[in-house]
């Protein structure tokens, strides 16, 4: 497969603080990765590296060949990749609708005047985003709250409605940061089975900041382990859980099998 996100030794310092030092990647297309290590490992940095909310000292980074380093975040998320965060960061007084139609619009061809003018094809734009906006809704089980503030709904559903509004910008690669975090054990289940199936129908290519071990080795075919904002380890699941350095730095003691076995998905809307 080809390699659609490629991360060649990027490195940032804070003064006299080196955060994250020569992180590479290579993100083939298709494919979920994990990217693990204990708190203050570097994991957001890197995440905030590659979507331009800081730029790397060093080190390049490319998106389906297009050099993409140094630009700004709107531009990285036009080039194709979008992410969520690991706290969630909804438009709160909007409603869940709203949040998916401004993601929207990242893709949109209407002018301002044209908007103001209420021109024939800015309204069938408009019309063909809030035709988008509700089908992921109904994909991401959340149609039927599309009048509600995004500040209303459960913790669970917030963070599928950050996962829906990402998904809103059509992205080539998804970065996820955290996304179980505060999650209950079912609706981590559920998350699962959500993550599976937009990897699956949406053809997407996913990087996956995660602490849940037991999701992480499920569903991660490669993971990068990071400790002080330095690669320590890269493969599958089975070699990191014995990786001594992970062991040391991170997991504390290899995952129990029961901790990495895939758990049965629940029926749809259960734990919501």
């Amino acid at each position: 497969m080809s390699v659609l996100l490629s991360v060649e030794k990027i490195s940032i310092a804070f003064g006299g603080l080196k955060a994250v030092t020569e992180f590479s990647l290579a993100l083939e297309k298709g494919r979920l990765q994990g990217l693990i290590g204990p708190n203050g490992a570097g994991k957001t940095t890197c995440f905030n590296l590659l979507t331009g909310v800081y730029q790397p000292t060093e080190g390049r980074i490319r998106l389906d060949g297009k050099d993409i380093t140094g630009l700004k975040p709107f531009q990285i998320a036009a080039a194709g990749l979008a992410r969520t965060f690991q706290n969630i960061r909804l438009f709160s007084d909007l409603s869940v609708l709203d949040n998916v139609r401004i993601a929207c619009h990242l893709r949109a061809k209407h002018t301002m005047l044209g908007s103001v003018l209420r021109s024939a094809y800015s309204v069938g734009e408009e019309r063909a985003i809030r035709k988008r906006a509700m089908e992921l809704l109904a994909i991401f089980e959340l149609a039927d709250r599309f009048e509600e503030q995004a500040r209303n709904l459960p913790y669970g559903d917030q963070r599928r409605l950050e996962i829906a509004r990402a998904m809103a910008t059509d992205p080539k690669v998804l970065l996820l940061d955290e996304p179980a975090a505060g999650m209950n054990s079912s609706e981590k289940v559920e998350l699962r089975g959500l993550i599976r199936k937009v990897l699956k129908e949406f053809g997407l290519t996913i990087l996956l900041i995660e602490h849940d071990m037991g999701l992480v080795m499920d569903i991660c075919e490669h993971i990068t382990v990071l400790d002080h904002g330095v690669t320590i380890a890269a493969g599958g699941p089975a070699a990191i859980q014995t990786d001594p350095k992970v062991v040391e730095a991170y997991l504390g003691e290899p995952a129990k099998a029961e901790d990495v076995t895939p758990r049965p998905e629940p029926p749809v809307g259960a734990g919501r």
